[in-house]
């Protein structure tokens, strides 16, 4: 039973690993971050595996684990420094302002605070809808819309041309 049990788990790791990866850098704003919260959800996801499992969709689930993890540091962690490094770009033609693009986005959801990020992320990088989005946070599906609204108000104020240089600050944006 055990075996079986490591072995489903080992399944879902392979499949959805550098998906939970890829979000958990974008909830984190930092990659190292971003690795801390997957093996931690990864762990918590373990203990709970059976649950997990029988569950309508293990990914939505493990998402929860993640989003609720994350959180949990956030309010534990509010005054400490952040450390920014770059996140990986897909392969393109022009890898600089591939690069360039990609370091503008992460600094300006960077601006976000952390549940009107994690909002866009999961809505707009995770494709979910806010219905779908809503449980993962564990709130309503009006606080998504109102998460979203806000966040992409403000990257449209942060990525606008003229803008300026975007350099992290200790404030966030609501």
């Amino acid at each position: 039973m055990k075996e079986q049990r490591d072995d489903e788990f080992t399944a879902f790791v392979a499949e959805r690993g550098a998906a939970l990866l890829r979000t958990a850098c974008l909830i984190t704003g930092d990659r190292q971050h971003g690795k801390d919260l997957v093996q931690t959800t990864l762990a918590n996801a373990y203990g709970a595996w059976e649950k997990v499992r029988r569950s309508d969709h293990p990914p939505a689930y493990v998402r929860r684990i993640m989003v609720t993890s994350h959180l949990s540091w956030r309010r534990r962690l509010l005054n400490t420094e952040q450390v920014i490094e770059r996140m990986p770009d897909s392969w393109t033609d022009d890898h600089q302002t591939a690069q360039a693009d990609t370091d503008e986005m992460r600094r300006a959801l960077m601006e976000l605070s952390p549940r009107v990020r994690t909002a866009v992320v999961l809505r707009y990088f995770e494709d979910l809808s806010e219905a779908g989005t809503a449980p993962v946070m564990g709130c309503s599906v009006s606080t998504v819309n109102n998460h979203v609204t806000k966040g992409l108000a403000a990257l449209r104020v942060l990525l606008a041309p003229g803008h300026g240089d975007l350099t992290p600050t200790t404030g966030r944006l609501q």
